[in-house]
């Protein structure tokens, strides 16, 4: 019992001698300023990491709501710019219109000057392809002068073509039968053989129309393209206004006449304006520039 007391004693003296030395190898670490160095390194990796850490996340935040904004903005901008686009487009759109409407009044008006006749400039108001004459209406009448019976014409790239003649005449407007329509008959020459014939309507604005009367022995003279005039007679048309084209000859073996279809000069569904002739007033012939106005 006295040798285990003596040794539990001599094992508790190593113990606390152990412990002193270690205690007086950590103070003298500590006091050598050792251990402090190591511990400001190693806060020092923690923070920094940490704010590497932080301000990539937070920049990468940035990024995006900053691209988001980017976005927004050139979306703004292209939504605007797609509006001018429009916008310059349409105004594109009306000068070229107005030049071709200046055009055509230059045009129309060149040839009211240098006629020989009294004309009177109408527009197209209205169209009935199921009136009795698949009239045109115009906005000129009686006060303007325009009476029944006078013929129509109308200038289109340059040239000049019959449309029809006047058939009903109100106070402001008045109507035309055009050339195309069944019941309208032009006494009408072949500009090249001077060859007499009629020039007939087929009823439709998209239909030929029907040239007869003209004999089988001008047939090596005639060719497609030959343009067909008004020949002067019965007092109705100016004479040599053109009419048409020959677009098709056709020999029909009971027949001693040739059947030929003609294409209108006008191109009816492009006719806007006209001119309505008085052929019992001469013209005045004023200078263009009196005439021309803003043209």
């Amino acid at each position: 019992m006295t040798k285990f007391r003596t040794s539990v004693r001599v094992m508790t003296a190593e113990i606390i001698l152990a412990f002193l030395l270690l205690f007086n190898g950590v103070m003298l670490g500590f006091s050598s300023g050792g251990f402090v160095i190591n511990f400001n390194k190693l806060g020092f990796t923690v923070v920094s990491s940490l704010q590497k850490g932080s301000y990539a996340v937070g920049s990468t935040v940035a990024r995006f709501f900053t691209s988001i904004h980017q976005i927004a903005v050139l979306q703004k901008e292209y939504n605007e710019l797609t509006e001018k686009l429009k916008d310059y487009e349409y105004m594109q759109r009306n000068n070229a219109e107005i030049r071709k409407e200046n055009e055509r009044l230059r045009e129309q008006l060149q040839f009211a000057s240098d006629s020989e006749y009294r004309n009177i400039a109408a527009q197209i108001i209205g169209r009935d392809p199921d009136n009795l004459y698949s009239g045109i209406t115009i906005n000129k009448g009686s006060r303007q002068g325009i009476v029944k019976g006078m013929p129509v014409i109308a200038i289109q790239s340059g040239n000049v073509g019959i449309v029809g003649k006047i058939v009903e005449v109100g106070l402001g407007t008045a109507m035309i039968m055009p050339i195309y329509d069944a019941k309208c008959n032009i006494s009408a020459r072949i500009q090249n053989t001077r060859d007499l014939g009629i020039v007939s309507g087929n009823g439709s604005h998209d239909s030929h129309l029907k040239l007869q009367y003209i004999s089988k022995r001008a047939l090596d003279d005639l060719n497609h393209g030959d343009i067909i005039v008004t020949s002067g007679e019965n007092g109705n048309y100016m004479k040599d206004t053109p009419i048409g084209r020959i677009s098709k000859i056709s020999v029909l073996d009971y027949d001693s006449s040739l059947d030929i279809e003609v294409d209108p000069v006008i191109d009816f569904l492009r006719l806007e304006n006209v001119l309505v002739i008085d052929r019992k007033k001469m013209n005045d012939r004023p200078p263009l520039d009196t005439l021309g106005g803003g043209l």
